[in-house]
């Protein structure tokens, strides 16, 4: 396996035109291409620009309409429900977020509800959006069903990820941004690239009997909760799946459980729909509806500074805050650039040259 890096500018500036190319205005084309570098940019390889290929294909697929007409479609003063029309969870996903601020700045929280969406990167963007304005952000989004819930060996959640992310004062934000799934199956792709094993716990095989194959997936096996089985504490993942699943879908009107439709073009929705799209949920609450911002802020830091402070099992591995890994990263990658793995690169550059544009290198 090799590594290619790039700059931030240059992938940013490539991840652009692919979507110009599918026909995205330019402001939507923007907005996806931030969402994708943040996710590379913070560490997230398998939600960042190595997913640019999938979102192509589904748009050939039109599954994906690359100029939709967002709207709201159910309202109050504090809650409403948007129609993604079919669009770019890039782009509809942070739409929604900005209602759920607006409504927050006004009421103290906005709770907002998406259905007839599609992928949205990383949970973690779209919930910091919300730390920007001294607000707790809450983003989660149902996926494509990989995984099996406690006691069965049949698909019916997808890796469903929540995020929560609190504004902090001289230190990061602490942002929680995790699969319910034992392993994000972004993960498994990562693996299949690098022909590698992964960990034990991560998935099972059609027989239910735990496997370390990356491609067990496709030969009918399953993700595993976090939690990995049933005598690891699956139930209390497969809970939290649920969880997302009912808010993002259930409460929007989109598709859940096993009628989500594959984020794979390969894969055909279910023809038995029983909503529209894909589903996400946001939540934004401003930390003055509680108690002054920088009472708070203080405290959190006083709180991550005392969880660094705890005695570590081994003195080479301190304690971790949430989202700290995801920071130094970034920090790294905007001086140093973005390492792409060669399968990658090579993946991106037949994208650019199926679409007309400029490759990679």
């Amino acid at each position: 396996m090799i590594f290619y890096t790039f700059t931030e500018q240059h992938l940013r500036q490539f991840t652009e035109n692919v979507f110009i190319q599918m026909g995205c205005p330019d402001t939507d084309a923007k907005l996806a291409a931030d969402v994708l570098l943040r996710s590379d940019l913070r560490g997230i390889d398998s939600h960042g620009v190595a997913r640019l290929s999938g979102y192509v294909r589904l748009w050939e697929k039109k599954r994906i309409n690359a100029r939709p007409v967002v709207k709201v479609v159910h309202e109050t003063a504090t809650t409403a429900t948007v129609d993604g029309d079919s669009g770019l969870g890039l782009v509809v996903a942070p739409f929604a977020m900005k209602i759920a601020i607006e409504k927050a700045r006004t009421y103290g929280s906005g709770w907002v509800s998406v259905k007839n969406s599609n992928h949205f990167g990383i949970a973690g963007y779209h919930a910091l959006m919300a730390v920007e304005q001294d607000m707790i952000g809450i983003s989660m989004t149902n996926a494509s069903p990989l995984v099996a819930p406690t006691y069965t060996t049949e698909r019916l959640l997808g890796t469903n990820p929540m995020c929560y992310a609190f504004p902090a004062g001289k230190y990061p934000p602490v942002v929680v941004d995790m699969a319910t799934a034992a392993a994000a199956n972004g993960k498994l792709e990562i693996a299949q690239r690098a022909n590698t094993a992964i960990p034990e716990g991560w998935v099972q095989d059609a027989a239910g009997k735990t496997s370390v194959n990356p491609h067990e997936l496709k030969a009918g096996g399953s993700l595993l909760p976090l939690g990995s089985d049933k005598d690891h504490g699956s139930h209390k993942g497969y809970g939290l799946g649920a969880t997302v699943d009912i808010l993002s879908a259930v409460l929007s009107g989109a598709n859940y459980g096993p009628w989500v439709p594959p984020f794979v073009a390969f894969l055909d929705p279910p023809n038995d729909p029983v909503g529209e799209g894909i589903g996400h949920f946001f939540g934004a609450m401003r930390v003055d509806g509680f108690r002054p911002a920088q009472d708070f802020k203080e405290h959190l830091d006083n709180w991550v500074a005392r969880f660094k402070s705890a005695a570590p099992i081994d003195q080479e591995k301190p304690v971790i805050i949430p989202g700290e890994p995801e920071y130094a990263a970034e920090k790294e990658r905007k001086k140093n650039g973005i390492p792409l793995i060669d399968a990658v690169v090579d993946d991106l550059n037949a994208l650019a040259l199926k679409l007309g544009i400029a490759g990679l290198s």
